[in-house]
């Protein structure tokens, strides 16, 4: 572990033993499993541009989009991010339009536009949680994904199968009714 990490983490520890809201989303890899929103930069150069304006999160009109307080670190303060089993994105594309430091790309809002550049994660299917995968037929996921076919197909008994053309949006992953979920969005940042 690096000493500014290290250090992130103290500060996190001590908000949260201090009466600070705890981290609701998920850790993976000891930090927070979290998306950032479609079309942002590569995580080093998206801290280094993004300037907090918040504007991306105003424009949300499915209000996924939250902030970083201390959980994650000093350096992801006042940055937004998604997480997805709360309330994932449905790909509007509104956020990339309006920030007005270019974090966050526009996109255009064509499939071709937002397979070719957004890369939020991809989906990952745990086929021990899975119930198509366990003889019972489900396709929640599959129903809810906004390119069906093209990042999500379904096989036999709707088991879903996760296509290279999956940008990561979540919404598989919110819409996943097992506990834990069966399909999860891992994010490029990890």
């Amino acid at each position: 572990m690096q000493r500014r990490q290290f250090l992130g983490s103290l500060v996190a520890a001590a908000v949260m033993l201090a009466g600070g809201e705890p981290a609701r989303a998920v850790l993976h890899g000891g930090r927070i499993r979290y998306l950032r929103p479609p079309g942002a930069l590569p995580e080093e150069d998206f801290l280094a541009t993004c300037i907090h304006c918040g504007q991306c999160a105003q424009v949300c009109p499915n209000r996924c989009i939250q902030f970083f307080r201390f959980e994650n670190g000093p350096d992801s303060m006042d940055t937004p991010y998604i997480i997805p089993r709360e309330q994932a994105c449905i790909l509007c594309m509104k956020c990339g339009d309006v920030c007005p430091s270019g974090a966050i790309r526009p996109v255009e809002r064509t499939a071709e536009a937002v397979i070719e550049s957004v890369r939020m994660g991809r989906a990952r299917v745990d086929t021990r949680l899975c119930l198509s995968y366990q003889g019972k037929t489900c396709g929640v996921c599959y129903r809810a994904c906004p390119l069906p076919d093209v990042a999500l197909r379904v096989g036999m008994l709707e088991q879903p199968i996760v296509m290279d053309a999956c940008v990561g949006c979540g919404l598989c992953e919110r819409a996943c009714i097992q506990m834990p979920q069966a399909i999860r969005v891992i994010p490029r940042n990890s």
